[in-house]
């Protein structure tokens, strides 16, 4: 019995990197983040000023990632009632 030959179909082509957003400190910004619930997303929003936008390593291992860990864009911001998120 011979083995099944492999499809003919065309190879997948790698996506694109995603766009990654730009922030610069000074700039006024509003966030929104939504987080998944099993009864339905839950939204905050929050507005500021930037003070920094840079990637962090997080605790969490993922293979072929630079330094063996996850990498996060980190967004600072600073309320209008001075708060630093």
């Amino acid at each position: 019995m011979r083995s099944p030959t492999p499809s003919s179909a065309a190879p997948a082509t790698p996506l694109p990197p995603a766009p990654r957003a730009t922030f610069f400190p000074g700039q006024r910004v509003r966030v929104t983040q939504q987080v998944p619930r099993q009864s339905g997303p839950l939204a905050i929003t929050v507005e500021g000023t930037v003070l920094k936008f840079e990637q962090q390593k997080t605790g969490s291992w993922f293979a072929h990632a630079k330094g063996d860990k996850l990498w996060l864009d980190r967004l600072e911001l600073l309320k209008d009632d001075g708060e630093q998120v």
